[in-house]
């Protein structure tokens, strides 16, 4: 970890973390650290009942085919560390609950974490969600806290991202792995529960925003049917961006639907490297 304020590597001590030019961050009882500093971010990241709802989704294996794809493309054929003497280490921005991080460093025995998030409930959970994970509140768009090309890899799922910021702190080696919804993802709810639709031209939008950064490695789009109850489809709506544009989750029409509903579930997982 870098200091926010002056660059220095942070190293733990007294339940804070500290750098040499003498800046320290409280570990939070929750056990995150927070890294926020200057004015107050724009970026508010997901509230607590979306995070509820999502832990919910996700602690039912509806995707559970997503988190593997995306825990294989972080961790398959790398190097295990960015040096002998240091650890092989995963950042996750926008990691919200810290679930498909917890996935990759469950499927990696040797591997740790840092699951990044800018809302306090996320950093909560996410503090809970694996004892190889640490857990930071920050703004990736202020600038990582991270030190120049330390990482392993860097996972990005549903979340924004900050690809100049990315490209400085991955190793060389270092995997950037991208998951986006296609068009297809919930489709068979979309429509009949106004939910926010995927831009049709996301997988575009992506690869010019990395152009000139990253060269793409790997590109698998992961698909597949999901079976669910009026109870998932409220927390599947209630987790994402449908909570933030007057989807409420307890429409009539779910009430509506049969026992349950058989729903797509479809997006893109995408491997990048920084380029030469």
């Amino acid at each position: 970890m870098a200091c926010p304020e002056c660059g220095d590597q942070l190293r733990p001590r007294d339940r804070a973390l500290r750098c040499g030019t003498g800046h320290s961050f409280d570990i939070a009882r929750q056990g995150y650290v927070g890294l926020l500093t200057g004015a107050s971010t724009k970026m508010t990241g997901d509230t607590a009942d979306m995070l509820d709802a999502r832990a919910a989704f996700q602690g039912a294996g509806h995707f559970a085919p997503i988190a593997a794809a995306a825990a294989h493309a972080c961790t398959a054929g790398i190097d295990r560390a960015p040096a002998p003497d240091e650890a092989a280490v995963i950042l996750e921005v926008g990691a919200g609950t810290g679930y498909y991080l917890a996935t990759a460093l469950a499927a990696e025995p040797t591997f740790f974490g840092i699951a990044l998030d800018v809302a306090k409930p996320a950093a909560r959970r996410a503090a809970r969600a694996h004892p190889r994970m640490a857990s930071v509140l920050a703004d990736a768009w202020r600038g990582l806290p991270i030190r120049d090309h330390s990482l392993t890899g860097v996972l990005s799922v549903f979340a924004p991202r900050n690809p100049t910021e990315v490209a400085r702190v991955l190793a060389p080696g270092g995997r950037f792995v991208v998951v986006t919804p296609t068009a297809d993802h919930l489709n068979e709810l979309v429509g009949p529960l106004d939910m926010v639709r995927v831009d049709p031209d996301k997988d575009r939008r992506l690869a010019d925003s990395l152009s000139g950064l990253f060269d793409r490695i790997a590109h698998t789009r992961v698909e597949f049917p999901m079976k669910l109850t009026r109870r998932d489809v409220t927390d599947v709506i209630a987790m994402g961006p449908s909570a933030f544009h007057g989807t409420p989750a307890d429409d009539p029409r779910i009430a509506a639907l049969p026992d349950t509903t058989e729903v797509t579930a479809s997006v893109t997982v995408s491997t990048y490297v920084p380029t030469a």
